[in-house]
């Protein structure tokens, strides 16, 4: 949640801090705000992308911060958008994450006669810092001593008036250095500065310190906070393309990366056969493999899972992140958990595995974004290779996701090549599919875009894919939708179907007898029935044909539901990029 930038060095700030906030969007957009160096403020409700630089009314400087959020603590207001300030107007701190014990703080200054103007968790951390220094008169010192008065997760920047340097907190919540020359930026996420520099350091938990604080030799300082000493870190490479983070011709980011899904596939299914031999070589040792994720990335599990057992004849035990806690009683040393997330920042996949840790179970990661905290924390990750997805909702990072789990339950029979092979034949229809379906889809959404539900059902392999697919229409259009298996349809759902709601029939081969059973029920209720299928069938009102894939079935079966929602948003003017009340990565619990 939230997305936070800090930039030092020889250009205008407020420009490059304004551009980095509107890369950030997808990480929060109910409010926002940038200061500078020399305390120039400016807050606003609402979202940042159609502001430019000439808004502002900033004078140009050469160090500044921002924020843009995703409230938590308090409602969506000017006066809890950030920077917060300290009583005395010389310290401005933006943060994302949770002070969890911010009640206490908060009361405990009140008594010493600090005035809070919002209602955030954050705002203690400003109070505090002019506490602090006001005790220490060095700000390195109060810094330090804030950091260990607060509990919870943060990544923090913070200045101080007439001291030069941007100061840097990391702790549970994602937080990122980027260096170029004589110019340093910190941020929540590489795109922000992906333009200016793609030399990157990553921190870890409990690691702060400074950037551009004009000491030779100490343009960046990061320290340890447990022991206070000096960290000397890697400086890495991000392979990322600018023009991977920008729509080109595409009027959203969702279409743009609907339409990608071929060559993210091809990506994350194409790296080194080491990489996949050393994933599944972890797999076969493995005595009881848990699947774990949230949203999304838990139906790309439980897709997967399907996967292992029709073709590698395995059981996985697939749990939602949030859930895992109750399952440690079943785990130990010989146990292996596969962790999905396209940030790898996602707090409740972070807890599940630091709950298997303690087990001394063995981790193995599959994330998009390389550096991250769950690949830090995994014995052994697989990067997905699909590039950053700035679209809130998540299209190109669930077929990676699953590709790369198809592929490892296939390697567990045959050989690397051969498939990675058959993957790479199955999707490659998928240029077609989308062309050939999206003038269709187009229409149907504008047909039934004022249903107030929409239901989707499929079994087996589709069952996943419909879950997911009402998800994406969920998530981008506001329409309620619901994903279940066909069998469960008499169990309770089939009392909702009204004439003329629309319901979503997701057929394959080895299913269609059944789930054509399932269709005629509802349509016998007034049901208006829409199928994907391989073939037209009379029961159907509407169809939507696509090519039999054989094991890729499961990765075509969701991209005519990532379109129709898409189209369904668009036709419902909602903002296709950014839903209402959600983020891109979910980094609170």
């Amino acid at each position: 949640m939230c997305g936070i930038i800090g930039y030092a060095g020889n250009k205008d700030a407020p420009e490059v801090v304004l551009k980095g906030l509107k890369k950030l969007e997808y990480r929060g957009y109910d409010s926002w705000g940038i200061i500078t160096g020399n305390f120039d403020l400016v807050k606003n409700i609402g979202k940042i992308g159609h502001i430019q630089r000439h808004d502002l009314n900033l004078r140009v400087h050469t160090l500044a911060i921002g924020h843009t959020r995703w409230s938590t603590h308090g409602g969506v207001t000017l006066e809890n958008a950030h920077p917060h300030l300290s009583q005395d107007k010389s310290i401005a701190v933006v943060h994302n994450g949770i002070i969890e014990n911010y009640q206490q703080l908060k009361a405990m200054l009140q008594k010493e006669g600090f005035v809070f103007v919002s209602e955030t968790d954050t705002e203690v951390i400003p109070h505090l810092l002019q506490k602090y220094y006001k005790e220490t008169q060095d700000f390195k010192k109060a810094f330090k001593k804030m950091l260990n008065k607060i509990d919870g997760s943060y990544a923090i920047l913070a200045i101080q008036k007439g001291n030069r340097g941007i100061y840097f907190a990391r702790n549970g919540s994602p937080l990122v250095l980027g260096v170029g020359k004589n110019e340093y930026f910190v941020a929540s996420d590489v795109p922000a500065f992906l333009e200016y520099s793609n030399q990157v350091i990553f921190l870890e938990d409990n690691q702060y310190g400074t950037i551009g604080t004009e000491e030779i030799g100490k343009e960046i300082q990061i320290f340890d906070l447990k022991t206070h000493k000096k960290i000397i870190s890697n400086i890495q490479t991000i392979n990322w393309k600018l023009e991977e983070a920008e729509k080109g011709n595409e009027p959203h980011f969702m279409i743009k990366e609907i339409k990608e899904q071929q060559e993210t596939i091809r990506k994350s299914v194409e790296q080194s056969s080491e990489t996949f031999a050393k994933t599944v070589s972890m797999i076969k040792d493995a005595r009881g493999v848990f699947l774990i994720g949230c949203g999304t990335s838990y139906h790309a599990c439980l897709s997967a899972s399907y996967q292992f057992a029709h073709l590698a004849k395995m059981h996985i035990n697939v749990v939602l992140a949030s859930e895992f806690r109750n399952y440690t009683s079943f785990l130990n040393s010989k146990s292996l958990i596969i962790a999905v997330s396209q940030s790898g920042e996602t707090a409740d996949v972070i807890d599940a595995i630091k709950i298997a840790k303690e087990k001394m179970v063995k981790v193995l990661s599959i994330v998009n974004v390389k550096g991250s905290t769950i690949e830090r924390l995994s014995d052994h990750c697989i990067n997905m290779q699909a590039g950053p997805e700035i679209c809130v909702v998540s299209t190109k990072a669930y077929t990676a996701e699953l590709a790369i789990l198809s592929l490892l339950a296939l390697t567990l029979t045959e050989k690397i090549e051969d498939a990675r092979k058959k993957i790479l034949e199955n999707i490659s229809c998928l240029p077609r599919l989308i062309e050939e379906n999206t003038i269709k889809l187009k229409k149907l959404a504008e047909k039934i875009k004022n249903q107030k539900s929409i239901f989707i059902i499929g079994r087996d392999i589709a069952y996943p894919a419909a879950l997911e697919g009402a998800l994406k229409i969920k998530e981008v259009s506001y329409i309620h939708a619901e994903g279940f298996a066909g069998g469960e349809l008499k169990h309770g759902t089939i009392a909702l179907i009204e004439k003329g709601t629309p319901c979503i029939i997701l057929a394959t081969p080895e299913t269609r007898n059944l789930i054509i059973s399932n269709a005629m029920e509802i349509k016998a209720r007034g049901g208006f029935i829409i199928g994907i299928d391989q073939e037209e069938n009379n029961v159907y009102d509407e169809t939507i044909i696509i090519p039999n894939s054989g094991c890729g079935n499961a990765l075509i079966l969701t991209i005519p539901l990532q379109i129709l929602a898409y189209h369904l948003a668009v036709a419902r003017g909602c903002d296709v990029d950014k839903p209402r009340n959600l983020a891109k990565s979910v980094t609170v619990k």
